[in-house]
């Protein structure tokens, strides 16, 4: 048995609409969900990022109850020959990019941070091979 992917990662907001307008209206991620006061959820390649209200998230309901705080942290892997294009729009959205890092290997990759401070990164393609 294996499991193939994470299929969703989910991060707790605060601001739905400014959630929104970052990941689609800057980002460009497709909306997929949105139910106002208590999610909104996007495409984000082959994978779905989920964008919880962690108030109306943690009564539960028709799923179990689930709920975080603080500052998370996920990455978005581009194509090789997209990375430095990925990199100045996002400096040109006037989003600050953090810190660059040099994995080695020819693989790099940088950091950012959404309306809740939530720590982005966008990795090459690669960087995390299977059995590596």
């Amino acid at each position: 048995m294996e499991i193939k992917k994470i299929k969703e990662t989910c991060l707790y907001v605060q601001n739905l609409e400014a959630t929104k307008k970052f990941y689609h209206n800057k980002l460009g991620f497709k909306v997929i969900g949105e139910v106002p006061g208590r999610h909104v959820f996007f495409r984000a390649g082959a994978s779905v990022l989920l964008c919880f209200n962690p108030e109306a998230s943690k009564k539960g309901g028709t799923l179990p109850p689930h709920y975080g705080t603080g500052q998370l942290h996920l990455a978005f892997e581009v194509a090789k020959e997209e990375y430095q294009p990925w990199k100045d729009n996002i400096q040109k959205l006037g989003i600050t990019v953090e810190q660059e890092y040099d994995w080695g290997n020819g693989f790099l990759s940088f950091y950012f941070r959404d309306p809740d401070q939530h720590l982005l990164e966008v990795v090459m393609e690669g960087m995390w091979e299977k059995g590596g």
